[in-house]
């Protein structure tokens, strides 16, 4: 991980606590938490649409420095899209960062990468942070097209943004494979990509682009091999599924990242 890079570390909770739940939650993740960890790690929770009005006002009442964020969105700002809900609707919650084109939303809702491409221009078009997720599947991988089938979704995914554009963002590199199995990719694997992928934005975007974006890792996250996912020099946070439910466990990744 490049000392210029600040590392985050991001919560994705999915479709689990309700707002009494997701309030407890990110108060003992705000005890746990030291002004160290915050100096030099971000931290960022995701929780369901319901709860985002409730984590808001906590953390602005509470002056908390973990930041807000959301699962997904639409790319339009406005529209007859029942059940959708748009940027500018997260934006004013004060959310900072977007997870899109997460691959249980390509799985079960059929989002492509032209939709997730308009959904990172969307969340940047209201002053918002993407997290774009990229990822192959395990016969991908074994067939030996698992660098291709990524740099394709990169490619696609940023078509039309500038270099300016891609360094400030996050792109989080989860095996779909090692998802919620439990099953994580090496170290070596996990670098191995996530170097790919920098070098894939270089190529497109520029050296200055690749050198300031963001990989994450993610995939069966855990305190016990965060640290050694960390060390790795084009690995700069972690998207973190189940840990990201309990305080304890998420802290521990945090604070790993801090070590590194």
């Amino acid at each position: 991980m490049a000392a210029a890079r600040k590392p985050i570390i991001s919560g994705n909770w999915k479709m689990h606590k309700n707002h009494f739940e997701a309030i407890q939650a990110v108060q003992k993740l705000h005890y746990r938490l030291d002004s160290d960890d915050h100096e030099f790690v971000i931290t960022t929770v995701h929780p369901p649409f319901t709860d985002l009005r409730s984590i808001q006002t906590l953390i602005e009442s509470d002056r908390m420095k973990i930041e807000l964020g959301a699962q997904n969105c639409h790319w339009e700002d406005q529209g007859a899209f029942t059940g959708e809900v748009s940027a500018p609707m997260l934006a004013k919650l004060d959310v900072a960062y977007v997870i899109v084109g997460h691959s249980e939303r390509r799985q079960y809702f059929g989002e492509t990468d032209e939709t997730v491409n308009l959904k990172v221009k969307a969340v940047q078009k209201a002053a918002m942070v993407p997290i774009m997720c990229c990822g192959e599947t395990l016969e991908q991988r074994e067939a030996g097209d698992a660098e291709s089938w990524v740099e394709g979704q990169i490619v696609s995914g940023l078509a039309g943004l500038g270099g300016d554009k891609v360094a400030p963002m996050v792109i989080a590199y989860e095996p779909i494979w090692a998802i919620g199995t439990g099953v994580t990719a090496t170290s070596e694997d996990a670098q191995n990509m996530c170097g790919h992928i920098r070098g894939v934005i270089n190529a497109t975007f520029g050296d200055d682009a690749a050198s300031k974006v963001r990989i994450q890792y993610g995939g069966s996250v855990k305190p016990a091999n965060a640290a050694e996912l960390m060390a790795q020099p084009d690995i700069d946070g972690a998207l973190v599924g189940g840990a990201s439910l309990v305080a304890e466990d998420f802290a521990g990744i945090v604070e790993n990242a801090v070590q590194n």
